[in-house]
């Protein structure tokens, strides 16, 4: 049976929802609260932890100085519902860099806050330097050529006759439109080649606030990435095949880009083994320039057949 969209949120609707996500409310001195996702269910998405951390650091460091680069860790994963803090420490403060280390914390039923992730940025003023790039960009087709990412989840969701929460889940509405040049791990059941093509942006366009659109940036960096690692298997979590979660990401910001133009978003897994993935990507914009790049490692196991 196909979907019935009910008064369907707009584009704009959804992205002043992402900005109000990632906009972390001050609290106590150097201390943030970060909003939940409206509706959500299950376990946090691990980009909005990371984008309201590197929002909450962003917000104590002035002088001119850009977040160039984070580095985080996944301690445990996260609840939908309550709320999460984060407390910031300012480790340094010089005339060149800076750099903030931010607790993501969450309180459990008991009234016990536990940390859910550690990262540290480091921030520079923007200076001249020497320049060389020898990264190229993929030659792929363009956004104008692909067809939806959410199109294509009606199709699959149809076609795989998922249902319940799993497809209220899969078909949700997202601030994040993306275009994938290559079959995802949940599109293909025959092992390939662990590397992925993917565009995206904001639905609707972002206001110019640069540091906004680092934080925007760094929460779809986490879309597709994982599941690199999985494609030479030919198997999907989305079919229930794997049990993962993320463990570390890094991101480094070479560049001013926008959030709300389309960026290719190219990723590829080198290594995967002892129960682990390890997955890189590079972000272009459409000028060709490297704008960003991404690592990150993440528990990867079969999921054990019932019995």
């Amino acid at each position: 049976m196909a979907d019935a969209p009910s008064d369907p949120p707009t584009p704009e609707r959804l992205v002043a929802g992402l900005v109000r996500l990632l906009t972390v409310e001050p609290g106590a001195p150097m201390h943030f609260t970060g909003k939940p996702q409206k509706g959500g269910v299950g376990r946090v998405f691990g980009g909005q932890v990371i984008a309201q951390a590197l929002q909450a650091a962003q917000a104590t460091v002035g002088d001119g100085k850009e977040a160039h680069s984070l580095h985080a860790y996944f301690l445990r994963g996260g609840k939908e519902g309550p709320p999460i803090s984060y407390e910031v420490a300012a480790d340094f403060d010089g005339r060149s860099f800076a750099n903030r280390r931010v607790v993501a914390s969450q309180m459990e039923e008991d009234g016990t806050s536990r940390p859910i992730l550690n990262l540290t940025a480091s921030f520079q003023l923007p200076e001249p330097g020497l320049e060389h790039d020898d990264y190229t960009m993929p030659d792929v087709p363009g956004p104008e050529d692909l067809r939806s990412d959410m199109e294509l989840r009606h199709e699959y969701a149809e076609k795989a006759g998922i249902s319940g929460t799993a497809r209220a889940m899969m078909l949700r509405p997202r601030p994040i439109e993306m275009r994938t040049t290559d079959k995802l791990h949940w599109m293909n059941s025959e092992p390939r080649q662990p590397c992925a093509h993917s565009w995206f942006r904001a639905a609707a366009p972002l206001p110019d606030d640069p540091a906004l659109h680092r934080a925007i940036i760094a929460y779809a960096s986490d879309f597709t990435l994982l599941g690199t690692s999985a494609l030479p298997h030919g198997l999907s979590w989305m079919r229930g095949e794997l049990v993962g979660a993320s463990l570390d990401h890094a991101i480094w910001f070479h560049r001013p880009a926008r959030a709300d133009e389309w960026l290719l978003y190219a990723t590829d897994a080198p290594w995967s083994g002892g129960g682990r993935g390890f997955n890189r990507g590079r972000i272009f914009n459409r000028a060709g320039e490297l704008v960003a790049s991404v690592a990150q490692e993440g528990m990867m196991r079969r999921r054990a057949p019932k019995a």
